[in-house]
């Protein structure tokens, strides 16, 4: 008796061959995605060696903001132990231009290397900074098929951990972006949006196309670089995670996380 599945698709149990095709890049670098390094070094160049005109750091399991002008450079530092962040950005004087990691992932790839731009959500599509260093870009993509600083993790949050555990709790990088952005800005949770996720080694299982992280390699004294290509207002969460060795739904140690440092250059 032929069975319901079979029956209801209308194919039975006759084999179905797919055709193999090449695969295709869906958005082979266009122009406004590539930029001079010359001109970005030179930049780079510029601001390290004008003023060091803000520091701050992010305490572990929180989130801070700050504001950059048109050209500054931001040195994020994992400057006492493994630790990756959760970043957003807004446009400074426009804040319903924000960060749009979707479109981020598509003109450039999951995992952002130096050089790569954050790209702005529609209609504005525009380049919100640009990667200029990398003390882990060496690391490239692992045998795993792993790779730092992706654009696909969304952040951690507590909506997703009470359907994984059952249980409620405050303690997220997107419960602690809220609060950053509604104490120190004025803003509202619906202005936290999906985040470019630093330090952080994550990547897609081969068999099942899962995403996956390991620990993160960063060390004591690993930086990333980025400019501003445009003013802009920038949240960070020290995650709660940690170094993401730990699965999400355990409990983290607290030796496992650390605070993060920011330092805004600014040219003469």
């Amino acid at each position: 008796m032929e069975s319901k599945q079979n029956s209801w698709c209308g194919r039975g149990d006759k084999p179905r061959e797919f055709a193999k095709h090449q695969p295709i890049i869906c958005y082979d670098k266009p122009a406004a995605s590539v930029v001079s390094k010359d001109e970005y070094d030179n930049k780079r160049f510029q601001a390290l060696t004008g003023e060091l005109v803000e520091t701050l750091v992010v305490p572990k399991r929180e989130a801070r903001t700050w504001t950059m002008q048109t050209g500054d450079l931001c040195r994020i530092t994992v400057h006492e132990g493994a630790q990756v962040g959760d970043v957003n950005f807004w446009n400074l004087d426009n804040r319903q231009e924000r960060f749009y990691s979707g479109k981020t992932r598509q003109l450039h790839a999951s995992h952002l290397k130096v050089y790569d731009r954050l790209w702005s959500c529609l209609p504005y599509l525009r380049p919100m900074a640009t990667f200029v260093f990398d003390t882990l870009a060496k690391y490239g993509i692992d045998e795993d098929g792993g790779a730092l600083h992706d654009v696909i993790g969304t952040r951690c949050d507590d909506y997703t951990y009470k359907l994984i555990t059952g249980q409620e709790r405050v303690g997220s990088c997107h419960s602690s972006l809220v609060k950053a952005v509604v104490e120190e800005r004025g803003m509202t949770e619906q202005d936290v949006h999906d985040v470019w996720n630093i330090f952080m080694c994550t990547g897609f299982t081969k068999d099942t196309h899962q995403y996956f992280c390991k620990p993160s390699p960063a060390q004591k004294g690993d930086f990333i670089e980025f400019i501003a290509d445009m003013n802009l207002l920038v949240a960070l969460s020290a995650c709660p995670q940690g170094d993401v060795s730990i699965p999400v739904g355990t409990q983290v140690p607290d030796e496992k996380c650390h605070p993060l440092k920011v330092e805004i250059f600014r040219k003469k």
